[in-house]
């Protein structure tokens, strides 16, 4: 027990003006403590244990001189009888903060939390489409079910009922599904909106109540023709005079993904060093990818009319939107071709590994697919770019040249083709 202060009275405590602690006595480790600013407050100094401790109880003048003595008086009394009031403050703190949690959580419903992981992860989604995409298959499939159900209550029950009915016919969409509702309770469990394992995780969880999608949903190549079609398709496309089959026959020369040909702008075109540079905002990997052109791409360019107010190479319709992607694929159907747009990667791949000597490093890096490690990407870019440029050449060559046999002409349909 510390010394007992001079007890003091209630004019001498209202006198203490002085910046520091000030012991008033009666009580041991009693204490009005005055801050720099003026401000006073009631503490009690104590050791509980091997620790010491300060407890507040409350501002000066606001709580009384003969107020605090009770007060201190009661938890000294406490502390001896083994009480540890600081520590049974914080438990109530904590109550009350988990009880306001609990409270804010039976109002968040999992449409909700969906909304709210949409709103703040959408900026930084690399495609538009993704938003509608997320909305539209979570309003198809998942609130019908779960979707005013609190975020709390959902189980795995809730989720199995959601998937299983569509796991077999519908995989890729369901799964798609299945994992969007496992991120959104993931969000919805660090905001402790909930607790618990998730239900909708895969791994040690759905795996073992649903078939493996390997043996669901075989993964499926993109359709594309054979190499030595490529003549004979090429020799019919140019006899389309659209913007559309302009477009498709730039994607085809660069080996490029349809979406990054469709919103190529003027400005990445660099005739003079005849090179595409596509920024890393419509690249899939996010990285920059610089693309040598060939003559055939640089003749088509040369062809197509320019206009000062439209970026676009290949605008739509309507000035400054793109062409759409069902634009590439409908030339295609009304050319009779069992070829998808994406598909023209496949043949330049095959072709590349089965009828050059061009490393493999080179075609991936053609087809903007990572090679190796950022180290060794780093060291091959500058080094491959002139290898690129020769295997572009080669490949646009290639098209142009008839193969011994003529029965490789791909005939069109009767049906006139797209405006576009």
């Amino acid at each position: 027990m510390p010394r007992l202060a001079k007890e003091l009275g209630a004019l001498e405590v209202k006198r203490l003006t002085a910046p520091g602690y000030h012991f008033v006595g009666k009580v041991a480790g009693l204490v009005l403590q005055v801050s720099d600013t003026g401000a006073r407050s009631w503490l009690l100094r104590v050791k509980i244990g091997n620790k010491r401790r300060e407890i507040g109880l409350g501002a000066y003048p606001g709580v009384t001189l003969a107020t605090v003595h009770e007060t201190a008086a009661q938890l000294r009394k406490q502390i001896k009888d083994g009480a540890d009031p600081v520590l049974e403050r914080a438990n109530a703190r904590r109550g009350v903060i988990q009880k306001q949690i609990e409270d804010k959580a039976k109002a968040w419903t999992f449409r909700l939390c969906a909304e709210a992981y949409i709103k703040a992860t959408a900026p930084g989604w690399r495609n538009a489409k993704h938003e509608k995409q997320w909305t539209s298959t979570l309003e198809k499939y998942a609130y019908p079910t779960i979707g005013e159900m609190l975020v709390s209550a959902i189980a795995f029950e809730d989720v199995l009922a959601i998937v299983e009915p569509h796991w077999m016919t519908r995989n890729e969409t369901i799964n798609r599904v299945r994992n969007r509702i496992e991120l959104v309770l993931d969000w919805a469990t660090v905001r402790r909106y909930r607790e618990g394992d998730n239900p909708a995780r895969w791994k040690g969880n759905l795996d073992k109540q649903l078939a493996k999608r390997r043996n669901v949903a075989p993964v499926k190549s993109h359709q594309a023709l054979p190499a030595e079609a490529m003549h004979g398709f090429m020799v019919q496309l140019r006899k389309l005079d659209t913007t559309g089959a302009r477009c498709l026959e730039f994607a085809v020369l660069n080996a490029s993904r349809s979406g990054e040909a469709r919103l190529a702008t003027w400005d990445e075109i660099d005739l003079r060093t005849r090179t595409w540079t596509i920024p890393a905002v419509r690249m899939k990997s996010q990285r920059e990818h610089k693309v040598p052109l060939s003559d055939q791409a640089v003749k088509l360019l040369e062809s197509l009319p320019r206009f000062d107010d439209e970026p676009l190479i290949f605008p739509g319709r309507k000035a400054g939107t793109p062409l759409s992607d069902m634009t590439l694929t409908k030339i295609l159907r009304d050319m009779a071709v069992g070829a998808v747009p994406h598909g023209f990667r496949s043949t330049f791949s095959t072709w590349v590994a089965s009828s050059t000597s061009y490393p493999s490093e080179v075609r991936e890096m053609a087809l903007a697919h990572a090679v190796g490690d950022h180290t060794v990407a780093a060291y091959q870019r500058s080094d491959l770019f002139e290898k690129r440029r020769n295997l572009m050449c080669d490949w646009a060559n290639f098209a142009d040249t008839p193969q011994i046999e003529s029965d490789n002409i791909i005939q069109l349909r009767s049906a006139s083709p797209s405006r576009v």
